[in-house]
């Protein structure tokens, strides 16, 4: 389960404002990547907060209403598939997830950032690997970014209804593929990973 570890951590290093940072949407044939970051009150017990790949869409959608009503800031962000076909799935992300990071109400002056990368920050980070099981403040970004997106796909799904985008969020399943396959891409999808059409 996740805890305040690596956040109390660098309170005692003298940081006052530690943000959680994550992504989601990588994977995805199309639509943008949406990050989040998040800025919680030390020592906040949020019941069920998890990584959000560990839980179901009804308690994302539940804990999403909680975070943003008791965290001290938080913003979401995205890049555009546009922007994810010029500058490669990882860069976008970063792009992302710094977006959200500067558009934070309450200035961060330290990011706990998910995964294995951090580029092009304008203040100091932490990789943390498995972050979203590891650090609260990163759970709770993660579930902004997913509930965010998936919100996101549904929107797209009603402007885009012969790609059934409601039910697999975009993801390369065999009916999305043969989807695209059937009506080639739309204007949302990210076009360097259509590489399937050309075998």
């Amino acid at each position: 389960m996740p805890s305040f570890e690596y956040e109390e951590k660098k309170h005692s290093e003298g940081y006052r404002a530690v943000c959680g940072c994550d992504e989601a949407g990588r994977g995805p044939l199309c639509g943008p990547v949406v990050a989040a970051a998040v800025i919680l009150p030390l020592g906040l017990e949020i019941e069920g907060l998890n990584d959000s790949k560990k839980l179901t869409e009804k308690k994302r959608e539940r804990l999403f209403d909680i975070i943003k009503e008791k965290a001290i800031a938080y913003a979401i962000a995205e890049a555009s598939p546009e922007e994810i076909d010029e500058y490669n799935i990882l860069n976008a992300s970063m792009l992302a997830m710094r977006r959200a990071v500067e558009a934070l109400p309450v200035k961060a002056d330290f990011a706990l950032i998910d995964g294995n990368c951090s580029r092009g920050f304008e203040i100091p980070t932490e990789t943390v690997v498995k972050g979203d099981s590891i650090s609260y403040s990163i759970a709770a970004a993660s579930i902004l970014a997913k509930v965010t997106r998936d919100r996101g796909c549904i929107e797209l799904d009603r402007m885009y209804p012969e790609y059934n985008i409601a039910k697999h969020k975009g993801y390369p399943t065999k009916e999305h593929m043969d989807a695209v396959r059937e009506h080639g891409p739309s204007p949302i999808h990210r076009k360097t990973f259509l590489k399937f059409l050309d075998k």
